[in-house]
């Protein structure tokens, strides 16, 4: 197994414990750490119903279950001496420590990362907080929500006369803790090259913030403001729609315009011309510059609606099998919104065999799972157990860990006195596009790695066309999305038509440790550059293919974007609200979560190379890979029999639990309730004790199922006053409350500021302009983000030259045989 020789304790609850999670599927050893009475996590649903109306059980929550997998657990008391000794002498002999506890309580028991690398030097831990460590928000009282909404991720995700609005499986912890086990990984690999171990400090707003797809940063490139609009976006007057109704229910149709998708959309008009839903001159419109006729008014915007209601006219006469159909044979981007019911029929996921069996003790018949979240062929995911019963491996774990093992014994490296980049002397070969591969691959440049980006300057890579655009106007070298997904690389263009580019790209492989690519299945191979031709010229080559569905089924050459991975994994149907169409999350979704697993599997790859001299090939499918941020309501399926749904912004667990207008035009401020105390405050802070003894609100189930009435009294008592007090008098009370920020907000937010995660880079064709800066820090070797995404061949002459050493007249014969662009 890929990190088998790693020893991980897991002491975080449900904001962090997916990281353990994907750390053991990648082979680590995993101990998961609850107090006496059990993790909180054991009290998150859903539940199995055992069918006889009782409550649930310390075993029956499907949340444990969904982000356990894989570990052994023991119980633990910390606040006893006994207890903190006992978790002294288990570090002795850990790799990695993660945690998920307020800032300060681990220090104000001895057990801080000071106090914790003193007694093993080369722990790595791991701290997973709303919004970091230190900093004026630090000690902000928060939730899921809260942090969300400061994500600035919320605000773009809902229909445009409601409240913001979340998807129904909290997510912002869940990337919180998949960016954790990234940086557990960069730090293991620090570690080898300096000996030491450090402190990895992850925030749940910045790492939820990837997923406004570089939309944070209009305010810092002069973008106009971007509004939200359920299931589409809207950028000024331009209003693009993607969620459409069909017989029986909905599809996501990619209507977009440039090179890369305006051929798709000229064929889906060929096929609503041939069934007589548009006319010839409809049909045969300039798809392709189609943006730009809308930005310049030769194209009028009552044009495009027409366009939108002829679309709906056409899917509204058609099934979703039957739409989906049509969308394969013809290479449309039309792909069904599913249901966690229809994921389980899915004939791709089937082929692929993704659904995985995992038995429990007292069931009858084994629980599928989501399958594993990539496919290596040297060392596969196994699922090894079910997420443990409590206390299950007390004595079992004491034994094994009271021997120090040889990955916590102090190596050469360690009298190293230069502390250099985690991955520094890493090759990366980057032919990735758009956004999940870029982003995945920027981990690896941010902490060391030298990363070649190869692209073309005549098929324009999609992120160079889409916002933030430098001043609102567009172009290739203006976009901020593109400038920040491949921040701290190396750009080359190569025309690989040509047999001299294929040449130079053979070249570069033979000199790169890893190659990712995120074509659709075959390009590759059309190019002689998959992977068992690759390893012929570098043996040790580490390869991924990262693309929607994967390399192989029967939907593998289906060409799609995020949007379309969002609606087939089920997050579109999740989110948005019960009476009306699903609003989706916000843009291409999954391109936002794979890339951690991307990262995660790249490192654990590289680690297992080290150790083995062994290169892999991945396939990492991003539908299947982002599938695990709703492994919850996936169980509710698989073991109950429930279809979850889109639930708007209420939680069965916190109650209040919503967003709430506040002064000001498109101005929201998000509240949650977790405990008793902090209702209780609520009301004191709002000046409405009477609430507190309103039958309604007396408990928490009582105030679940009056949640509508409980949210137009804070709806009134928030939407005359300005977010900063709402703010100030809430958390001065202890109660999670946070403003729905916008870009700006975000940009003059103190705790970002504090945390230097907007930084200005020098772009050669615009000036200084703001990128962000990796979502979690490292306490000995920080990120470093020293340019912008490169412009097109702007060091074409460098890696030329410097890396691959070709003389001048070779570069001369490159250009003149049109290789390079």
């Amino acid at each position: 197994m890929l990190l088998e020789p790693y020893r991980v304790l897991d002491l975080t609850n449900e904001r962090g414990q997916i990281c353990g999670q994907i750390l053991a599927d990648l082979g680590a050893n995993v101990v998961v750490v609850e107090p006496p009475g059990g993790s909180s996590a054991r009290r998150i649903g859903p539940f199995r119903s055992t069918g006889d109306g009782a409550k649930p059980g310390i075993e029956d929550s499907l949340f444990w279950w969904a982000y356990n997998r894989n570990k052994r657990g023991i119980t633990l008391d910390l606040e006893t001496a006994a207890g903190r000794a006992r978790l002294r002498r288990l570090v002795q002999s850990t790799d990695v420590l993660i945690e998920s506890f307020e800032p300060g309580y681990l220090d104000r028991l001895g057990l801080g990362y000071r106090d914790l690398s003193a007694v093993n030097p080369r722990l790595v831990m791991v701290s997973i907080t709303p919004f970091g460590q230190d900093g004026p928000k630090a000690g902000w009282a928060a939730t899921d929500l809260t942090a969300l909404a400061a994500s600035h991720t919320l605000l773009l995700t809902g229909d445009e006369d409601r409240p913001p609005v979340q998807v129904a499986v909290p997510q912002a912890f869940l990337h919180a803790g998949a960016e954790a086990a990234v940086g557990a990984l960069v730090a293991l690999a620090g570690r080898e090259r300096n000996g030491s171990g450090q402190h990895v400090d992850v925030s749940a707003q910045t790492a939820a913030m990837m997923a406004t797809q570089s939309m944070v940063l209009q305010a810092g490139w002069g973008e106009q403001v971007l509004r939200r609009v359920a299931g589409g976006v809207k950028l000024g007057p331009i209003h693009l729609r993607f969620i459409y109704p069909c017989k029986d229910g909905y599809v996501s149709v990619t209507f977009l315009f440039g090179t890369a998708i305006g051929p798709f959309t000229r064929r889906l008009m060929e096929w609503m011309h041939e069934e007589g839903f548009v006319d010839a001159a409809t049909r045969d419109k300039d798809w392709l510059n189609y943006t730009v006729l809308l930005l310049s008014g030769q194209e009028p915007l009552s044009e495009l609606q027409r366009c939108i209601d002829a679309i709906e006219r056409f899917t509204r006469s058609k099934t979703k099998a039957e739409l989906f159909q049509e969308a394969l044979r013809r290479s449309l981007l039309i792909v069904p919104v599913t249901t966690t019911a229809d994921l389980l029929q899915s004939e791709q996921l089937n082929a692929r065999a993704y659904w995985t069996p995992v038995r429990h003790e007292g069931l009858d018949q084994p629980v599928l799972y989501p399958g594993p979240f990539a496919k290596f062929s040297a060392t596969p995911i196994r699922y090894r157990r079910p997420a443990p019963r409590l206390g299950e491996h007390d004595e079992e774990v004491d034994r094994e860990w009271a021997v120090p093992q040889a990955a916590t014994m102090p190596s050469p490296s360690g009298s190293r006195a230069e502390v250099r980049p985690p991955l520094e002397g890493v090759k990366v070969l980057d032919f990735t596009w758009v956004m999940v591969g870029p982003i995945g691959v920027r981990y690896l440049s941010d902490y060391g790695a030298t990363v070649v980006h190869v692209e073309s300057a005549a098929r324009v890579d999609t992120a160079r066309t889409i916002q933030p655009f430098k001043d609102g106007q567009p172009g290739p070298e203006r976009s901020g999305l593109y400038a920040n997904v491949n921040a701290g690389k190396l750009g080359i263009t190569l025309n690989l038509a040509k047999p001299e580019a294929r040449e130079v790209a053979l070249r570069l492989a033979a000199w790169a440790d890893v190659v990712v690519e995120s074509y659709s299945p075959k390009a590759m191979r059309a190019w002689g550059l998959d992977y068992e031709s690759l390893r012929k010229v570098n043996p040790r080559l580490i390869m991924m293919s990262s693309c929607l569905n994967g390399q192989t089924g029967p939907h593998a050459a289906l060409a799609g974007f995020g949007t379309m991975g969002a609606a087939l994994a089920g997050f579109t149907e999740l989110a948005g609200w019960p009476d009306r169409s699903p609003a989706g999350p916000f843009g291409a979704y999954t391109d936002y979560v794979a890339p951690k697993f991307i990262a995660a599997a790249l490192l654990a790859a590289l680690d297992y190379r080290r150790r083995t001299g062994e290169g892999q090939y991945i396939d990492l499918a991003q539908a299947e890979a982002a599938m695990h941020f709703l492994t919850p309501a996936i169980l509710d399926y698989t073991v109950n029999g429930r279809v979850q749904t889109r639930v708007g912004n209420f939680s069965p667990h916190e109650a209040p639990h919503g967003v709430y207008p506040c002064a000001g035009d498109d101005r929201w401020v998000a509240i949650a309730c977790a405990t008793e105390a902090q209702w209780q405050a609520l009301c004191d802070a709002m000046d409405h004790p009477e609430w507190k003894a309103d039958p309604r609100f007396l408990t928490l189930p009582a105030r679940a199922a009056n949640h509508e009435a409980l949210d137009a009294l804070i709806a009134a008592w928030t939407a005359p006053r300005p977010v900063e007090e709402i703010e100030q008098r809430l958390q001065v009370a202890g109660v999670p409350v946070h403003r729905v920020s916008t870009s700006a907000d975000c940009f003059a937010d103190p705790q970002l500021a504090h945390r230097g995660h907007f930084v200005t880079v020098q772009h050669p064709q615009l000036g200084p302009v703001p990128v962000e800066n990796s979502r979690f820090r490292l306490s000995r070797t920080p990120a470093r983000v020293p340019w912008p995404g490169p412009t097109f061949g702007q060091h074409n002459d460098q890696v030329l030259r410097e890396i691959l050493g070709l003389s001048d007249e070779e570069i001369v014969r490159l250009v003149t045989s049109g290789a390079l662009e």
